[in-house]
């Protein structure tokens, strides 16, 4: 006997929509697609994405880097703000490439959660095309993975992976930085991705303005356009993307032995959000530096007769910087001091 009713689909009733999975995609195609050009073969849905390098770079190397959202993914979700999540995701990857000279090629991008929603998903997901747009870098391919009962209730979380290219003769290693040099300090929008889980500790404790709040969910600064352009114009000797551990660990990491990054703290002021979480936070200033970015998303080291130069490429993409020190001989432990 031949049974009438509609037959029960196994993996819906595990909790996995295959359907809202089809439908995520027909929905971010159009995003997806207009972050490629000709170097891209084929199109979203094949089982790899295909990048064809071309025979532009006479010696290319490859960089690779991967990063999250952590959990400003959390808070993002509470202020129901979790469609800026896709810029952050792309800005901490190609943020921290261009610090070596390389311009982002692809992104790749994973999405896990406990329940895939279609709709909410699709405004990352274009979130994130739009930032690899904005970084002129393609938006090759991702996944997007559905797990009830590993991820609880609605919760969700965010990886990514892009590859650039540089010739290795224009590598960008600090190799070159000498005392003398100066450190030029490139504003940031905010904490960007780092130190939210001290963010969210001092929020259950504290109540703040809507502008602050405004201040602690704006997506991180892309730097990939006004970097590219600085490296072309001017002689960069070396970059610090200032993500966890502050301006403290990130700076040194670009330094040879024997040189010291002198800073100078009052050659710029921390922004209200950043005054506000030490105020209730009774953090001091040697842990904010370490903590957070301080206002200073990234930092780029030139010869004192090119930051005029410098300032006025990065003033053209809107981007405010402050000299805050200069590179000296020492042999401090941590290689850097303030003042």
């Amino acid at each position: 006997m031949t049974s009438k009713t509609k037959p029960t689909d196994p993996y819906a009733k595990a909790g996995v929509n295959i359907e809202k999975g089809n439908e995520l995609v027909d929905s971010i195609k159009r995003s997806v697609n207009a972050t490629h050009d000709r170097r891209v073969l084929g199109g979203i849905g094949g089982f790899a994405g295909l990048f064809q390098l071309g025979s532009k770079y006479k010696n290319p190397v490859l960089v690779g880097c991967t990063d999250g959202v952590g959990t400003k993914v959390a808070l993002s979700q509470a202020h129901n703000k979790t469609h800026l999540t896709g810029q952050d995701l792309v800005a901490m990857c190609v943020n921290d490439m261009v610090t070596c000279g390389a311009e982002p090629l692809f992104f790749l991008d994973y999405f896990a959660a406990s329940k895939l929603e279609p709709k909410s998903t699709a405004k990352i997901v274009k979130g994130i095309a739009n930032a690899c747009k904005k970084s002129n870098c393609a938006l090759l391919g991702g996944e997007t993975a559905e797990m009830p009962g590993h991820y609880a209730k609605n919760n969700f979380d965010l990886a990514g992976f892009s590859v650039g290219v540089v010739e290795k003769n224009d590598l960008i290693d600090g190799k070159d930085i000498k005392p003398g040099h100066v450190l030029l300090g490139i504003e940031s929008s905010g904490p960007h991705s780092n130190g939210y889980s001290l963010i969210r500790s001092i929020l259950k404790k504290n109540k703040a303005s809507e502008s602050i709040m405004r201040d602690l969910l704006k997506p991180t600064h892309l730097y990939p356009a006004p970097i590219l352009e600085l490296i072309k114009k001017t002689n960069v000797k070396g970059m610090a993307h200032i993500t966890g551990g502050g301006l403290t660990e990130n700076i040194p990491r670009i330094l040879k032995n024997g040189l010291v990054a002198n800073i100078d703290l009052s050659s710029w002021k921390f922004p209200k959000a950043f005054k506000w979480l030490q105020e209730k936070g009774k953090i001091s200033d040697s842990d904010m530096l370490r903590i957070f970015n301080c206002g200073i998303g990234m930092v780029c080291i030139l010869e004192k007769t090119e930051i005029l130069k410098a300032k006025k490429i990065l003033s053209a993409h809107k981007l405010r910087t402050f000299e805050i020190g200069s590179i000296m001989k020492g042999d401090l432990k941590e290689q850097i001091q303030y003042n």
